[in-house]
């Protein structure tokens, strides 16, 4: 039987609550963001982008590296695609994000 969902994402054996639907840990999902094809990778980070709380996507991937891939990601993001794009400019504008 699978760990339980939890919002505890500290631990390598915990199995994130925005992964409801395809349950694996946090270990895991590292390891597939690093290793999975890029069209892999994009889908599980457009999911995080989309059903994770914000803090939380940030024990996951940096500001930069979701600026350096949004015209893949924001796809996947569904209703969350504008709250993504706002902050991205807003960022830009502030000069803590690079132009890719």
């Amino acid at each position: 039987m699978p760990a339980p969902l939890t919002t505890q994402l500290d631990r390598d054996d915990a199995v994130p609550y925005f992964l409801w639907d395809q349950p694996m840990t946090v270990a895991e999902l590292r390891d597939r963001l690093e290793s999975a094809s890029h069209l892999e990778a994009t889908r599980l980070l457009g999911k995080i982008l989309r059903e994770a709380r914000d803090p939380d996507v940030w024990l996951f991937t940096t500001p930069q590296a979701v600026q350096d891939r949004w015209d893949d990601l924001s796809r996947h993001l569904g209703r969350r695609c504008g709250f993504w794009e706002y902050l991205l400019s807003r960022w830009r504008a502030d000069g803590l994000l690079r132009e890719t």
